[in-house]
C-alpha cells in the first residue's frame, strides 16, 4: 500500500488534527492527555489522503502515543514513526531515549534497536541511546569484596531533608555494611535537585557507610514513575509504580548487591502509600523490603509537608526541631526566594 508524502509534524492546538489523533490512539486504548500535556509533546504522523493511520510523539527524551493503523499494520510505517522521532531528538543533541509502553510492543522496539529494562504483565520499559543503566551503574561507588556484603538502599525526595529522612538512614546504616542513598533527580519541588542532594549529602556526612548519589532517570523519575509528581488514578499509580519496583530490583539492586530497600512509613500521602506497598509485593524475594516507623518529636510525625507548610505560613520556628542545622540554615537564609515560589503556585503538599 503507498502512502502519501511523509512522516508530518502534527499540530495538536487544531481540533481536526486532534480528533483525527485521539481516533487513532483510542483504538490501541490510549489514553488521551489533556490540555497542559498536549502543549508538551511532540507529535508526528503519517496520513493516507485524510486519514491518520500512524503517529508518535515525545516529550523531553520519553518516546509516547505511539500507534499504527490496524488496517494498515506493517514493520515499515513504525520503523519510519520511531526513526523520525529518534532523528528529531537527536537534532535536539538528545541521544538517550527512553519508551513506556505496552507490552505486546517489546519486540518491535527491541527491533528497531531499544533495550528492555523492565518488564511487567502489561506494561514494558525500555531505552536506546549513548548512554544505559548500565553506564550508571558504573558511576557509583563500590567496597571491596561487595558482593559478600549487606548493602541496602534509600529512595528519597526529601523535599526538604528533614530528621525524619536522617531517622531512616541511621537505621539502615546500623544494620548494614553499605547503604546508598538515592536523591530523585527531578525538578518538581519545591527544592531543586541540586539543593535537595546538597542537603541530603550534607545531613548524613558524618555517616561514613553511607553513599549518597542521585537516582538519574531510573528512580522515581517522571519516565518510570510520573504519577509520584502528577497526581492519577489508583491504577495508574499501580501500573507505575510496579515497573519502577521492577527496574529497580533488576537494574539497579541486582549488580549492586543491594539486599534491602528501606522505606519510612506513610501515614500522609496516599501515592507513596501504594508505591510503598508496590515496592513490598514486587522487590521480594530478591530484595527485602523493610519499613520504619516515622520519627516522632512530641508526639507528632516529622514531615516534610509539615515543613513546607511551615515556609508558606512563615513558622519556621515551630518546625525547627524537625530539621538538621543545614536545612534550617538553608531555609531560613532563603525563605524569602522559597515563599515567593509557594505565592506564584508552586504546590507544597504531597510529595
Amino acid at each position: 500500500m503507498a502512502y502519501e508524502g511523509k512522516v508530518k509534524q502534527i499540530n495538536l492546538q487544531d481540533a481536526s488534527n486532534r480528533k483525527k489523533w485521539g481516533t487513532l490512539l483510542s483504538e490501541f486504548d490510549i489514553t488521551i492527555p489533556d490540555k497542559q500535556t498536549l502543549l508538551q509533546i511532540s507529535c508526528f504522523g503519517i496520513f493516507e489522503k485524510q486519514r491518520l493511520i500512524a503517529t508518535g510523539s515525545f516529550h523531553n527524551n520519553v518516546l509516547k502515543y505511539i500507534a499504527v493503523d490496524p488496517t494498515c499494520q506493517d514493520g515499515k510505517l513504525f520503523n519510519l514513526i520511531v526513526s523520525t522521532l529518534i532523528n528529531e531528538l537527536a537534532q535536539r543533541q538528545i541521544f538517550h531515549v527512553f519508551v513506556f509502553t505496552k507490552a505486546i510492543y517489546q519486540n518491535s522496539f527491541e527491533h528497531v534497536g531499544f533495550k528492555t529494562l523492565a518488564k511487567t504483565d502489561t506494561a514494558v520499559l525500555l531505552e536506546t541511546g549513548d548512554y544505559s543503566v548500565h553506564d550508571f551503574i558504573k558511576t557509583l561507588p563500590t567496597m571491596e569484596n561487595q558482593s559478600d556484603k549487606q548493602v541496602s538502599a534509600i529512595v528519597m525526595n526529601a523535599n526538604p531533608f528533614t530528621l525524619g529522612h536522617r531517622y531512616l538512614v541511621e537505621t539502615a546504616a546500623a544494620q548494614s555494611d553499605l547503604v546508598y542513598v538515592f536523591v530523585v533527580e527531578q525538578d518538581a519541588s519545591l527544592f531543586t535537585t541540586k539543593t535537595r542532594f546538597e542537603l541530603v549529602r550534607q545531613g548524613l556526612a558524618d555517616l561514613s557507610n553511607v553513599i549518597v548519589r542521585l537516582g538519574n532517570e531510573y528512580m522515581v523519575s517522571y519516565m518510570t514513575f510520573p504519577s509520584y509528581f502528577i497526581t492519577g488514578s489508583d491504577n495508574v499509580i499501580k501500573y507505575q509504580t510496579a515497573m519502577d519496583a521492577e527496574l529497580f530490583k533488576t537494574q539497579i539492586a541486582k549488580p549492586l548487591n543491594i539486599k534491602t530497600r528501606y522505606l519510612g512509613s506513610e501515614p500522609f500521602s496516599k501515592t507513596t502509600s501504594i508505591y510503598n506497598k508496590a515496592l513490598s509485593e514486587v522487590l521480594p524475594p530478591e530484595v527485602k523490603v523493610k519499613i520504619i516507623p516515622r520519627k516522632q518529636i512530641d508526639g507528632n510525625v516529622i514531615s516534610a509537608t509539615q515543613v513546607r507548610r511551615a515556609i508558606k505560613n512563615n513558622a519556621i520556628e515551630q518546625i525547627k526541631d524537625y530539621l538538621p542545622a543545614t536545612t534550617y540554615e538553608y531555609i531560613i537564609k532563603h525563605l524569602n526566594d522559597l515563599q515567593k515560589l509557594i505565592k506564584e503556585g508552586f504546590k507544597i503538599d504531597g510529595n
